[in-house]
This record gives C-alpha cells, structure tokens and sequence, in this order.
C-alpha cells in the first residue's frame, strides 16, 4: 500500500505573542514579541501532534514533505518517518516561507496539508494552494496561534493527529468538507475593533475532532444588550464578595461586567478590576501572573470570568492565552465563571479549553457553571 504524502509545515513564530497580549504576531508584533523575550510556541504544540501519531501507530504509513529547520524537519528528525525536504529556509522564517514550502508540497502531489499555526498561516496555505489550482487538497491546521477563528482547525494537537489517522488508514477516502478560512484585521484588534473577514474556502477533512465552525459574532441587538446587562448584575450580586480581584476576558459580555462597575474595559483584551477600580488593562500574562500571585498572599480572592468564543466554545486558549496555565492553576477551577447570552449559548453543544498544558486541561475539563441571564444559569459540560 502506497504510504499518505503529507505536507508538513510548522510556523515557528505562531502564538507567540498571545501570553503578551500582542493580539497575534503579524508585522511588527513578531519583532516585540522577540524582543519581550517570548518563547517559541508551536513547536511543542507540533511535538505533540507527532507524539500522537507515534502512538497511534501511523508513522509508518506516512511520508512527510516539509522545509529545512524549524519549520519540520527538526522535528521530524526525532522520530522514525519517512520525510523529504522540499525547501531550504533561512532563519527567521517569514509568510513567504510558508507559501513556497505549500506550493513545493504541492508539486510532490501531497494527499493532505498538515500545518501548525493561526490564521495568518492558514491564509498564506490557501494562497499557495490557489496560486497553484490546488484547492482540492485538505487542510488541517494544529491551533497553534493566539486567535483561530478558521473552521480547519483541529481541537488541539492531540485531536489534529487523531483526524489524520482516520484519513491514513482509512486509504484516504476520509471524505472532506468545505471550510472556512478566516483572519482578523491585527491592527484593529489591538485599537480594540473586531474586524472578522473571510478569505477563502477550502477543503479539510470531515472529523469529529476538528472545530468544525468558524468564530460565529454574536448579532447587536436591544434584547442582546439587556440580557448581557442582566447577566453583569446577577455575577455582581451573586459572585463578587468583598476583595475579589476579577479578572475579565475578552468579550462584550464581560464588557457589560465592567460597565456595571464603571470601569472601561479593553473589548478584546484581559483586564483587571478591585474594590470597582481598574488594576490593569489590557494586561500580559506575566504581568497577571504577579497580581494573582501578590493578591493571593494577602488573603484575597480572585475570581476569573470568561466568556466562549462564539459557534466554537472555547473559553480559554484562543484569544485570551494572557490567562496563562500559571493564573488558571493559582486560582483555581471552583474560582472560574463562565458568562454567555441565551443566543450564543444556544448554539454551543458544549464548552472548550485548550490551554497547551495537557494535565491542567484535564483537570478543568468537567461540568462548569454557565450565567446566561439574570437569576439564571445553565450547566454545560467542558471538554
């Protein structure tokens, strides 16, 4: 049996700006983030992918074609498969790198395109693949970024490796499905405007495992609005004791929160509120981490609340990762609110987290108290 071609390319940069509330690394964020000595993130969420696939027994039935250092084949190095090198890419890599590898891959007559990265790396993929009428073959992306709005997305690395067993071994004939590839404006993000654009639609794979969705917005309307203000009192009056230092994810919802105590709020950042005065806005992770740490010695209580991305679930590791596995393990899950409206609720099955620390994420997986309305909550299961 002929083994699966697979196109392998990691974006070494992906996701490193997240924890620094950079709101992704495109232009000049890569270089800040650098600069704040951020660490390389992606490739341990690809280790992982590939500790998966070892495990799954798969390894074998594939053949891997990727480009020069870390963008795959020193990852690749660490296992027994069988790789090619199709590009020689100097350090750092940029997007352009990306796109000649995709587009070389594309040329060996790969099966499937495996990347790990954000939206931004999944757009300069589909840009290769249309530059070179490929558009039938799959994409599957390992969420590796700080936003993946895109519906070709697997869970996290774990669920990436199990899709692509399903495709190897089932000769693949895995059927795909259409997805959307999605990004958003990077500069308007960090002015605080959700800018949400699509890009392309390609083919990735039809799995369980994957998102499945792209972020979906939640419709402005007067009933919106009132139930997100019903749901700030209910968390004011019901969960705010004395003391509570609060820290607030990203979202409209949260926003209302802040409205309630007349404290601005960064719409798309994390901040951090106290006896109704605003600690830090827009914070980083590391920053966060000393306010919970020096809080929490005083005798405090923190109480962290987040909203889920919209049609995906997650309530942490896209898009507020400044909440880092560090904050989570300090204050703890019986201290994490969820808050949602009825209308974005309702079209969520069940709740996500993908923190890129396994154990932890084991640890919050459960049952988890969801605010939907003033007096009101519903229990939804975190996967």
């Amino acid at each position: 049996m002929s083994k699966t071609r697979i196109c392998f390319v990691v974006n070494p940069i992906a996701g490193m700006g997240g924890p620094l509330a950079l709101k992704g690394t495109d232009g000049r964020a890569r270089w800040e983030a650098i600069r704040r000595g951020a660490k390389p993130v992606s490739p341990e969420r690809a280790k992982r992918f590939l500790d998966r696939l070892e495990k799954l027994g798969v390894l074998e039935s594939i053949e891997f074609y990727t480009a020069t250092g870390s963008m795959g084949e020193e990852l690749l190095r660490e296992y027994s498969v069988d790789y090619r090198i199709v590009n020689v890419v100097a350090n750092p890599t940029v997007a352009a790198d990306t796109i000649e590898t995709v587009i070389r891959c594309c040329r060996q007559g790969v099966d499937l395109i495996v990347f790990c990265g954000g939206d931004g790396t999944a757009r300069d993929v589909a840009l290769a693949l249309a530059s070179e009428d490929r558009k039938d073959v799959p994409l599957l992306g390992i969420p590796s970024g700080v936003k993946m709005y895109s519906s070709i997305f697997a869970v996290n690395p774990e669920a990436a490796a199990q899709a692509v067993a399903e495709f190897v071994q089932s000769g693949k004939t895995t059927c795909c499905c259409e997805g959307e590839v999605v990004d958003v404006d990077e500069e308007a993000f960090r002015k605080n405007i959700l800018n949400v654009k699509m890009f392309a639609l390609t083919q990735t794979l039809c799995s369980r495992y994957l998102v499945g969705i792209s972020k979906q917005p939640t419709p402005e309307t007067p009933d919106e609005e009132e139930n997100r203000r019903a749901i700030a009192n209910h968390v004011l009056e019901y969960y705010v004791k004395p003391c509570t230092l609060i820290i607030l994810g990203p979202g409209t919802t949260t926003k209302a929160i802040a409205d309630a105590l007349g404290v601005e709020k960064t719409l798309l950042g994390v901040d951090v509120i106290h006896n109704g005065k605003l600690v830090a806005k827009d914070v980083d992770g590391p920053t966060l981490e000393k306010i919970v740490e020096e809080h929490l010695k005083r005798g405090g209580h923190v109480l962290i609340i987040v909203s889920p991305i919209g049609g995906q679930g997650f309530i942490f590791g896209r898009g507020n990762q400044q909440i880092t596995p560090r904050v989570l393990k300090l204050v703890g899950r019986n201290n994490i609110l969820v808050v949602a409206t009825r209308s974005k609720i309702s079209k969520l099955k069940k709740l996500r987290i993908d923190t890129g620390d396994p154990e932890l994420d084991e640890t919050l997986k459960g049952y988890i108290r969801v605010v939907v309305d003033y007096d009101e909550e519903v229990i939804m299961k975190v996967e």
